[in-house]
């Protein structure tokens, strides 16, 4: 049995406080990804700082139309909520893409942001793992690599980030909101996350005792569409291979106004297709400009033979997404591929 303290605090100031100066003290919302770690001997911290009774739980309309999600607010209530499944589907889409029922109904907004990945040299800790303890090697590299990146990797990392939600935050250009020891500040999510390079112990740019209070969304275009896509190896409850989150506003238009899209399961956080994005817009929507623009993000993609196959899954989700969203005929065909997504 490995002993800790245990601390139950009920202002986000309080829970600041107790991690920031404590030696070895962390966050405990829903627990489904710490309570794991602390199962598995990934993780031992000496006090465990409750949050869970924190006063986050609203989801509440913004004076700019936009949206603003408390870090408490379980992964089923926002779903679920009328505002979210109305004005922001592919968060919607995603959430449910999540884990089990079960998971959903104790799993929260921020802790949801932070989970670790689930590379099974990671959460195995008989393997040498840079994530896990710096500097003792990367078990994946020349591994088991199926899940593993194929951009943004290092020699150090090439663990992929696990969260559906926070692909979808990044394709909608959601802001974090975090309390530390300094005060509020807010951290664009497609800045809150950080490849490896030679730190893949450092999953975040969060400081010591830094704590997500709220997540908020921009207001939505009245012509925009949004969607989430998730290829997974079965139907439920199981990670993605690849995922698709996109933002398409043809503005009454036949070119593409704009369009955000984010993708999963290649990365070592939710990738933000920014080339991809300037290709396609100002284009007329066509299967074989999608095809191009996705062909210009994965092109400093990098694959070993167990993953390779990704790279076409990623083609093909994408083509079919955008196709979706833009009207197009989504159902692609030989030669973009051949997947049935």
């Amino acid at each position: 049995m490995k002993q800790f303290r245990y601390e139950r605090v009920t202002r986000p100031e309080d829970a600041v406080a107790a991690v920031s100066e404590g030696e070895d003290a962390a966050y405990l919302a829903g627990g489904t990804n710490l309570v794991d770690h602390l199962k598995l001997g990934i993780t031992a911290p000496g006090t465990l700082v409750d949050i869970s009774r924190l006063e986050l739980t609203q989801v509440e309309d913004l004076e700019d139309g936009g949206v603003r999600i408390g870090a408490m607010v379980r992964n089923s209530d926002l779903a679920a909520h009328p505002r979210i499944r109305r004005d922001y589907p592919a968060l919607s889409r995603a959430l449910l893409a999540g884990a089990s029922g079960q998971l959903r109904n104790v799993a929260t907004t921020g802790g949801n942001l932070l989970q670790r990945t689930r590379c099974v040299y990671f959460q195995d800790v008989s393997t040498p793992c840079n994530k896990r303890e710096p500097g003792s090697g990367c078990s994946a590299i020349g591994g088991y690599t199926r899940y593993h990146a194929i951009l943004g990797a290092s020699e150090s990392c090439i663990a992929t980030y696990p969260s559906d939600m926070a692909v979808a935050l990044a394709a909608l250009d959601a802001t974090v909101v975090v309390l530390g020891t300094g005060g509020e500040r807010r951290i664009p999510v497609t800045e809150l996350h950080r490849l490896p390079g030679d730190e893949p112990q450092r999953d975040t740019v969060l400081e010591r005792g830094d704590l997500i209070t709220a997540v908020e969304l921009p207001a939505p275009s009245e012509s925009a569409r949004s969607t989430y896509r998730k290829v997974r190896d079965r139907a439920s409850y199981a990670f993605a291979l690849i995922s698709v989150a996109a933002v398409v506003d043809l503005g009454g238009a036949p070119t593409i106004t704009d369009i955000r899209l984010a993708l999963g399961g290649v990365a070592h956080k939710p990738w933000r297709a920014t080339r991809a994005e300037e290709v396609l817009r100002g284009q007329i929507p066509s299967e074989a400009l999608f095809a191009e623009a996705i062909d210009a993000e994965l092109a400093a993609a990098e694959t070993t033979e167990d993953n390779a196959f990704k790279i076409p899954m990623t083609r093909a989700t994408v083509v079919a997404v955008l196709a979706e969203l833009t009207g197009l005929d989504p159902r692609l065909r030989p030669d973009l591929g051949g997947q049935n997504i």
